[in-house]
């Protein structure tokens, strides 16, 4: 095996039991499937066994991208893309029910899953993402309201996607060993028949003025984003509250003040 490289953030799983785990999350049969960053092709092995209609790889490595271009050079299913996933258009490759993958690098997996978040065409033709975080920030995008890790994240991904199943991966089943434990969630999209926002940047702007001063009430905040007219109408709003103390569907209604301004 090939010396994953830090600067990508490579660690690369391989645990047979948590790819087995991860592959019988959903049914593969028949649909088209999407890897991020699939390194050496463990994972990708394990979705050819399920017999997809089609797999598009995405690799950054330029070293890794020749190595399975060569591996998988007579498998006519896959197609394999050399580039920067946060540059690349990853809703235009979408295919009606398809499945998305990724052991995501933790340097850039909530920039990932946020370039999902905001992709134009909602609900996306992607009807399951199964997406590995750090624990300790997996954590914190499917925090609940009045938990710990409730945030800025949980409320934008809470906006447009479902979360079905979870489990932790010990940092032994990776190469190179990582320092931190590991969280597998499994996301589903879903449209909201409430709160109509034209823009999820525009919670994405909320959240970030909201959350600015995490310890400080909002009631400074809260003047950056609405006016008093706005603010009156959100009767169910205490201004002495702190940002993690109100609910999701405030924020998403705050988000959609906003957008009348």
């Amino acid at each position: 095996m090939r010396l994953p490289k830090k600067s990508l953030g490579q660690n690369f799983l391989i645990d047979k039991n948590i790819i087995g785990k991860i592959i019988s999350l959903i049914k593969l049969n028949d649909r088209h499937v999407i890897e991020i960053g699939p390194g050496h092709g463990a994972l990708t092995n394990e979705i050819l066994k399920k017999k997809p209609r089609s797999l598009t790889l995405i690799e950054k490595d330029i070293n890794l991208f020749n190595s399975l271009k060569k591996k998988y050079s007579k498998n006519k299913k896959i197609t394999i893309y050399n580039s920067d996933i946060l540059k690349f258009n990853l809703e235009k490759i979408c295919k009606q029910n398809s499945a998305i993958f990724g052991n995501l690098p933790y340097n850039i997996s909530s920039q990932i899953l946020i370039k999902i978040l905001k992709f134009k065409k909602w609900p996306p033709k992607s009807n399951d993402l199964i997406f590995m975080f750090q624990k300790e920030l997996g954590e914190k995008i499917i925090g609940k309201f009045k938990s710990k890790n409730y945030g800025r994240l949980s409320i934008l991904t809470n906006y447009r996607m479902s979360f079905l199943k979870k489990f932790f991966v010990s940092n032994n089943c990776f190469f190179p060993k990582p320092k931190v434990t590991s969280i597998v969630i499994h996301f589903r999209p879903f449209e909201r028949t409430t709160f109509k926002l034209k823009n999820i940047e525009n919670l994405e702007k909320v959240t970030n003025i909201m959350f600015s001063n995490k310890r400080k009430m909002i009631n400074k905040n809260i003047k950056k984003i609405l006016n008093l007219n706005q603010i009156a109408k959100l009767s169910n709003l205490n201004l002495y509250s702190r940002p993690s103390e109100i609910s999701p569907e405030i924020y998403y209604k705050i988000a959609e003040l906003f957008e009348k301004r």
